[in-house]
Order: structure tokens, then sequence, then C-alpha cells
């Protein structure tokens, strides 16, 4: 089993074993790899992870659930969910948030479901209605600092689809000052100016192209 957390843009994966992508990093100079599991060698991964001279990590241990609730209780968890929304033209859509082009996502509200909570926020940040969800795609994490508190976000996406000529507006109340849909040559241009989290989810759609 793996997984792969974001640390800004730089990936660090927990795992129980080396697969091809994360035996390519292995063999980076700039990558830190962990295979002796305790407590303060989570801690010792988590610093490293914040240097600017490293730009992956590895964490290898023969028991994943393990390591990734090890992990997992040095974080303030926070779920959220969204979608990659195709309409009938086969476009994607997309939102222009704080200087990047990102996906439609928000936190999960007490009560919610994530199926629940990924519709309800693609609807509030594009203006979409009648959105029809079809598959969960994967589930994405990364980490930030903020009030004091060391966050791991846990994204949970969902292919979606909607039909008919609606018009898209950009919710303003969280930054979003574009939305708009994209063909495969255009989505490959805005790849250039996106999260790696939301090119790993594109790049399950577009072969050969992820991850970007």
């Amino acid at each position: 089993m793996r997984l792969k957390v974001y640390f800004n843009d730089k990936p660090l994966f927990l795992c129980d074993k080396l697969d091809d992508e994360i035996s390519k990093y292995a063999h980076h100079d700039d990558a830190v790899l962990i295979d002796e599991f305790s407590p303060p060698a989570v801690n010792a991964m988590i610093h490293e992870m914040q240097q600017e001279k490293v730009h992956a990590g590895i964490f290898l241990h023969n028991d994943f659930n393990e390591l990734k609730k090890a992990f997992w209780k040095k974080f303030t968890v926070i779920k959220a969910a969204g979608g990659l929304v195709f309409n009938a033209k086969k476009e994607m859509l997309f939102i222009f948030r704080r200087g990047k082009w990102d996906l439609p996502k928000g936190k999960l509200d007490e009560g919610e479901t994530l199926e629940q909570c990924a519709a309800r926020e693609v609807g509030e940040e594009t203006g979409l209605e009648n959105i029809s969800l079809i598959r969960p795609i994967m589930a994405t994490y990364h980490t930030y600092y903020e009030d004091g508190k060391h966050i791991l976000k846990e994204s949970h996406w969902y292919e979606m689809k909607v039909e008919g000529r609606q018009t898209l507006i950009p919710q303003a109340v969280e930054d979003i000052h574009e939305v708009k849909w994209a063909a495969k040559a255009q989505i490959i241009e805005l790849m250039k100016n996106t999260f790696p989290s939301v090119k790993d989810v594109i790049g399950q759609y577009i072969p050969g192209h992820g991850p970007f």
C-alpha cells in the first residue's frame, strides 16, 4: 500500500514497498528515505520535508496502517471534497483562485457525506446546477500551517457531469476570479499553473500527461 502527501509541491510517500514511481525518487540526491519506524523517525521526516534542499520523501514500513496512524497523529486532519466536472462536450471545468488554476472543492460540513459536500461545493464555487455524480476518483493529501497548527487536508474527488448551457458564476467570497470550460489542449496548458495534487487527479483522464 502507498499514500502520497504533499508538502507544498514536494511529495512524501508513505508505503510498505517501493513501486516503480517511488523507486525513481529513491535514487535522487534531494530525496530522503527512512525505513526505521518510530515516533522520532516520524518527527524527523516531517522536519526534513520542510527543508528547502529536500524535494521528496519516502517513509517505508511493513505495517502501512501503523505508519499512517502515527503520521496522522501529528496533524489536525480536515476532510474536503470536490469535483472533476465535465459538460456534454467532454470539456473539463476549472476555477482560477489565488493565482492558480484549480478544481472546485471545499471543506466537509458537519452532518454531510463526502458526496454531498462535493456537489455542494462545486455548485457554490461555480454556479452550476443539477450536478450529477458519476463515481469517486481518488483522494489527495496536502499539508499546511495555519493558526499555529499543522494541518493535513484530505480531499476526496468525484467525477461529475452537467447537462445543457449554464451560466458560470465565480464565487468571489472564496477568491475565485474565473470559471471556465477547457478542452484537452487547453487543459494541458492550464496544468502549467496548478497544484501537484490537481495534476494527479486530472492525469488519470489524459493518458501520457499525468502526473504533469
